[in-house]
């Protein structure tokens, strides 16, 4: 959290495309950058403890992290649900709706991206505190630039469940790896293939993902108010 702060303050000012860009660049950056430092393994990269065999065999070290996984995913879940009924979860919505417009209206904008970028890479540094235990090695470069496998993978659930919504991801993570285990399982040597078709079938039929389609099928289940002549006409209109 703390390096996240104190990296915001240089590229947050950033926006779009530059944004992407720069993050990108960080990525390939830190990867490079503990490469390099002795203390953590430098290039040979970083071998995590072992697991005590005072405390359980290997099947419950695999439950252990199963549950604390899970544990972090329901407390970042109501984390994410309160902080959005806060004040400073409409501010995170209003500078992602239209910065400029925010910023017209008195808020520091630059404060409440800092924040909510530091508040993010304390869900992720524990995820991936968790994920390099579980796996019990870590390389730099691979996991800072990840990007044929987590890069694209996180950010497939989101759009796939629905971006800018809580249940969108969860959802969309769910989904995700029931069709990729399917594909490792059933198109071995094609399941990148049948990923990179399932990427194109979600961009092109499911641009809001699947709550931003249920979202516009039944509106009335989340509490939108639809005249039936507004109805009527955006059936003639498809």
């Amino acid at each position: 959290m703390i390096i996240a702060g104190l990296i915001g303050y240089g590229i947050l000012g950033l926006r779009g495309h530059y944004f992407a860009i720069c993050t990108l660049g960080l990525g390939i950056a830190a990867g490079e950058i503990a490469g390099g430092i002795e203390l953590i393994g430098a290039g040979q990269g970083m071998t995590m403890p072992p697991w005590p065999k005072n405390i359980g065999h290997t099947e419950f070290r695999s439950e252990f992290f199963y549950f604390v996984c899970f544990i972090l995913v329901i407390a970042t879940f109501i984390f994410l649900k309160w902080a959005y009924s806060t004040r400073f979860g409409l501010v995170l919505n209003a500078i992602r709706d239209n910065e400029d417009k925010a910023e017209a209206m008195g808020i520091y904008t630059m404060r409440y991206k800092i924040i909510g970028w530091m508040v993010s890479a304390f869900f992720v540094g524990m995820a991936g505190g968790l994920m390099g235990n579980m796996v019990g090695y870590i390389e730099p470069i691979e996991v800072a630039f990840a990007g044929p496998t987590f890069g694209v993978f996180m950010v497939l659930m989101a759009i796939l469940g629905g971006k800018g919504t809580l249940w969108g991801p969860v959802i969309g993570a769910t989904v995700f790896h029931i069709f990729k285990e399917g594909f490792w399982t059933f198109f071995l040597g094609w399941q990148y293939v049948a990923l990179g078709v399932l990427i194109v079938v979600i961009v092109v039929f499911f641009p809001e993902g699947i709550m931003g389609w249920l979202r516009e099928k039944y509106p009335e289940k989340f509490g939108e108010v639809v005249d039936e002549a507004d109805r009527k006409a955006q059936v003639i209109l498809k």
